[in-house]
């Protein structure tokens, strides 16, 4: 008789443990050991707990393949989370770790296999490649795509989040905070509308101080007393919410008709236009996408949209400053062009489209559309076509944590036909949709890729653009320790090209989650070592940084409502001697939605508490020595990141500390 040594490790999250009766056998190359119970039910397997159990064999097992494990009822079905299982053999021999980080719910037996990462060609053993092709098949049954609506990435086939699996569902504590803190948001702006006026305009623009009371953040507060200044507007540009719209202008748009006069007073000294354009010095901001998009209906009042262009200057005192503004594509009398020299109330409002403009792009385009919905791609491919035991699972698994169930609720809350954006926002209803589907038809593969995309825009030498220097320290840091892992598992080009379940995995990416796009640059095969390196680390950076960069600030930027505002309830103005006060708070959000932006933002904008860093791994998938070295180099190459980060911005009076790797969540989970 041959006794080994079993090691069961139990979820540390609420409800984890269980008492049902749990059995446990081992399978080896030689054999099956006894099914064993490994404990009295109640006892053991309690939250967190790390129990040990002998289990006997007839026989030497030789190499271990699988742990079989069964839970069954006992009094009433008590659903358990196994983190992993670790087996000893006879004699005191190195441990087998067998990575589970799965529920098992009901009566319901599975099989986990050892933890060394093994694409589909290194298994020769017919029951390790009957189990691949069974776990497939399982996942691809209860993992499917649907068309959520058409003309934008495809998702999970899921109506709400309760549709779920429950491996892809939020942990109870996370399930609480998220819908505690959104009651308690909303709960308190509520009280605060019935104190003040529920549904009526602000008086002025000291009035909106009246909301910033609990809520409020250091940025915040800084965007409330400097939000008028044209330089923090161009700040703004760069590192605020919304970082990749801004390009450089090489040649003034046909339908953009600025002069050399008409900007001279915003010029430095013994320069013009012309100048600065071939210098490199103007930039741009262009909202066309958003031209004739149709405005929400709100409380039965018509709502109104802009697609402004804005042009900004290097100053070189100033810094970047915006110097021209037009708030539709067509040009005419009824659309003057607003210049910093005109009546104060004017170009303030001018500005305020602007930023209302920045906030319907931010949410649904950069936000939602370029990292959510782009990820969730990812996420059920994966799910789909890569074994746990593959290594490309292993490293997009801990990147993929609560995805689905926050997209989700994204659709049934927030996008939905009655959900939080059709009752404040502008392009709430069917903009929000038709606006997404404009941006999904030109959204390339290139443009994910921060490298081209800052070339592309022109902006790589642009000044105090924090947001491109801590993105690239951060690509290169995630592209280096995803080309380790890659050319660790794959000895070459060809290798690549021979894996069965990868070739599956990139089709199900294109051909079936971003479908409808021509253009959008991913081949449907994987060739090279290198494209599999660049695709891995796109899909890491877009649900890591890209996402922080978009989603961690938007309480900062949005909570002060006159500097990026929800909606806006008049048109756009058309004489600029006509801009009074009353007009512009006649077009401002008003208190209810005001209140409603503050407390939508700022829960979803917080950090939260139980976040896991970029490169931290609560579930350790990979095993292997040489794997682990290399998570190691990257969390020290993080390290050095966050110091560089954290000492740039000693002594600035604005931070931008949204990027600091500690500050960036691993998968998008908000």
């Amino acid at each position: 008789m041959e006794v080994y040594t079993v090691t069961v490790a139990t979820g540390t999250s609420e409800y984890s443990g269980t008492n049902n009766y749990i059995f446990v056998t081992l399978v080896g190359e030689n054999g099956e050991s006894e099914r064993t119970l490994l404990d009295n039910p109640g006892l053991d397997f309690c939250r967190g707990a790390v129990d040990e159990y002998k289990v006997n064999s007839p026989s030497h097992l030789g190499t271990l393949l699988l742990v079989r494990l069964e839970k069954q009822r006992y009094w009433l079905e008590d659903n358990w989370y196994c983190r992993y299982i670790t087996v000893k053999p006879p004699g005191g021999g190195t441990a087998v770790t067998f990575p589970c980080y799965r529920w098992l719910i009901g009566d319901i037996k599975v099989e986990i296999r050892e933890g060394t990462a093994k694409t589909h060609r290194d298994d020769s053993l017919p029951q390790l490649l009957a189990h691949r092709k069974t776990e497939l098949q399982e996942r691809q049954t209860t993992f499917r795509w649907v068309t959520w609506a058409a003309g934008i990435p495809r998702c999970i086939d899921a109506k709400t989040e309760a549709d779920l699996p429950q491996d892809v569902r939020f942990d109870n504590e996370k399930r609480s905070d998220f819908e505690h803190s959104l009651h308690y948001a909303l709960l308190e702006l509520s009280l605060k509308k019935l104190a003040i006026r529920f549904g009526k305009s602000w008086s002025d623009l000291d009035d909106f101080k009246r909301i910033f009371w609990k809520l409020r953040s250091p940025i915040a507060e800084y965007c409330m007393e400097h939000w008028k200044e044209d330089c923090f507007f161009g700040y703004q540009c760069m590192n605020g919410s919304n970082p990749r719209m801004i390009q450089r202008c090489k040649k003034l748009p046909e339908n953009f008709p600025v002069t050399a006069d008409m900007v001279q007073s915003s010029m430095a000294p013994r320069t013009n236009l012309n100048k600065e354009l071939k210098a490199g010095n103007i930039h741009l901001l262009d909202y066309a996408i958003m031209d004739g998009i149709p405005a929400n209906t709100i409380n039965g009042k018509l709502q109104y949209i802009a697609a402004p262009l804005c042009l900004l200057y290097q100053h070189p005192d100033d810094g970047l400053i915006p110097i021209a503004i037009q708030l539709e594509q067509n040009p005419g009398p009824d659309t003057p062009i607003f210049l910093p020299k005109d009546p104060p109330l004017a170009w303030l409002l001018a500005k305020m489209w602007v930023r209302h403009s920045e906030f319907q792009v931010f949410q649904v385009l950069s936000h939602l559309l370029r990292t959510h919905l782009v990820i969730e791609v990812f996420c059920v491919a994966t799910l789909r076509q890569l074994p746990a035991v593959h290594p490309i699972y292993k490293l997009l698994a801990p990147h993929l944590r609560y995805t689905l169930e926050i997209n989700c609720r994204g659709r049934s809350q927030l996008i939905s036909a009655n959900g939080i954006f059709k009752r404040v926002v502008s392009t709430g209803g069917d903009g929000l949709l038709i606006l997404a589907q404009r941006e999904y038809k030109v959204l390339t593969y290139r443009s994910l890729q921060p490298h081209h995309d800052f070339t592309d825009r022109g902006v790589s030498q642009l000044p105090k653009y924090f947001y491109r220097e801590h993105s690239l320290m951060l690509w290169d840091a995630i592209l280096s320790f995803v080309t380790g892992i890659v050319n660790l598992y794959y000895q070459s080009d060809h290798d690549v090209q021979e894996d069965l379940e990868l070739q599956a995995w990139i089709r199900d990416i294109t051909q079936e989650g971003f479908t409808e796009l021509p253009n959008f640059g991913l081949p449907s095969k994987l060739h090279t070592r290198e494209e599999l390196s660049t695709l891995l680390s796109v899909a890491i950076f877009t649900g890591t940084a890209q996402h922080a960069a978009t989603n961690n600030g938007q309480f900062d930027w949005c909570a002060w409502v006159p500097n990026t505002p929800c909606t806006m309830r008049e048109p756009p103005p058309t004489d600029k001697d006509a801009v009074t006060m009353e007009m512009i708070m006649a077009t401002l959000p008003d208190v209810s939605q005001s209140c409603v932006q503050m407390a939508i933002t700022w829960h979803l904008g917080r950090a939260q508490p139980d976040a896991i860093p970029l490169g931290q791994y609560t579930e350790e998938h990979f095993t292997e020595g040489r794997a682990q070295e290399l998570i190691d180099q990257f969390r020290t190459e993080l390290k050095e990141i966050e110091d560089h980060i954290v000492s740039q911005n000693e002594g600035l009076e604005l931070q931008y500390l949204f990027l600091r790797p500690s500050c960036v969540e691993n998968s998008i989970t908000i």
